[in-house]
């Protein structure tokens, strides 16, 4: 049976859920990933209004939707930042409050929590997001980094992270994190100490998105392997490096979509990822969820994009084979 192909609406939350939803469908998809900003889902309703899950539900249903995952992307990154202005922008007003750092990230804590909760209530076993980072900004290490620095960064997120799993096991729910640069975990040696960190707890794991490993040189299929029983999610995304020699991989300052950068996102199946080597390898380790479409192209509409990716994901899925391809040589001996 094939894996169900979703559209994650984070890149969509500027449009109505409802025309969202009815979009979703139309471009072909079996299910969506709702992002838990706009108002596709709202975890402070969700938790409030005695009606929000049946209604959105009844939604969903009257456009032929399933719903495997929510995404708290945005509240997880204020968890374990260093808080600035920027996160204003990405944090619904009563997370960000007055927006003392502290506060902020005290009740980024407690909005994930709750998102826990929300999804428990909703009858979804993942929370995708990220978790934010205090030491990304240490990255390259000059002046010279103190490897008791990186120590107390994965000791905080520990410490925050904890009491956080915490409610996701009471709720029977999964937090997937989306490697990626700027989160605690963003390659594989730091999503293997990210691990370590939580005493390697169930309730944590992976939103595998390919395109934040391969530009960075790290192999997709090469974190599948490393981690087999942790992918919790899959994110269907593409990107590419476009190195020419002005611009490195660190991106030179410039926005994406700029054709300066040394590396973008793209449509599914135009750029680097080798999708096929890794729809093998989670047919090795018989991952059975939802490949979710997070569609980013700046060079390209995103209606247009959208529906090709599905086309695309839904030709590209396949199951592995229930035999080997010269088994008729053991039936022969046998007969």
């Amino acid at each position: 049976m094939a894996r169900p192909v979703t559209l994650f609406t984070g890149q969509w939350a500027d449009l109505p859920i409802d025309h969202m939803a009815k979009l979703t469908s139309q471009f072909g998809y079996d299910g969506i990933e709702l992002a838990c900003w706009g108002d596709h889902f709202e975890v402070d309703k969700a938790m409030s209004e005695d009606d929000y899950f049946t209604k959105k539900r009844e939604l969903l249903d009257a456009n032929g939707l399933q719903c495997h995952a929510i995404s708290a992307h945005l509240v997880g990154q204020a968890v374990c930042d260093n808080i600035d202005e920027r996160h204003q922008a990405i944090l619904p007003d009563y997370v960000w409050g007055d927006g003392d750092p502290e506060g902020v990230n005290e009740r980024a804590i407690e909005e994930l929590k709750q998102t826990a909760r929300a999804a428990q209530k909703f009858g979804v076993g993942v929370v995708n997001g990220f978790t934010g980072s205090s030491i990304w900004h240490l990255l390259y290490s000059f002046p010279p980094v103190p490897e008791s620095m990186i120590e107390a960064g994965f000791q905080q997120f520990a410490d925050r992270f904890n009491p956080i799993m915490d409610v996701f096991s009471e709720c029977g729910v999964k937090f997937a994190l989306e490697v990626h640069p700027t989160e605690i975990a963003f390659d594989i040696h730091t999503a293997k100490r990210a691990l370590d960190a939580l005493g390697n707890r169930e309730e944590f794991g992976f939103n595998f998105d390919p395109s934040h490993l391969i530009w960075q040189g790290v192999d997709p299929v090469e974190f599948i392997r490393a981690f087999p029983d942790r992918i919790y999610h899959v994110h269907i995304k593409d990107a590419i490096q476009t190195l020419n020699g002005t611009s490195g991989i660190l991106a030179s300052h410039l926005n994406f979509g700029d054709p300066r950068r040394g590396w973008d996102f793209r449509s599914p199946g135009r750029g680097g990822v080798n999708f096929e080597e890794i729809i093998r390898a989670l047919n090795v380790i018989d991952y059975q969820g939802p490949l979710s479409i997070e569609w980013e192209d700046s060079g390209m509409e995103r209606e247009f994009g959208a529906a090709e990716a599905c086309r695309f994901t839904k030709q590209l899925d396949f199951a592995p084979s229930n035999r080997a391809f010269d088994s008729a040589f053991d039936e022969a001996e046998q007969a």
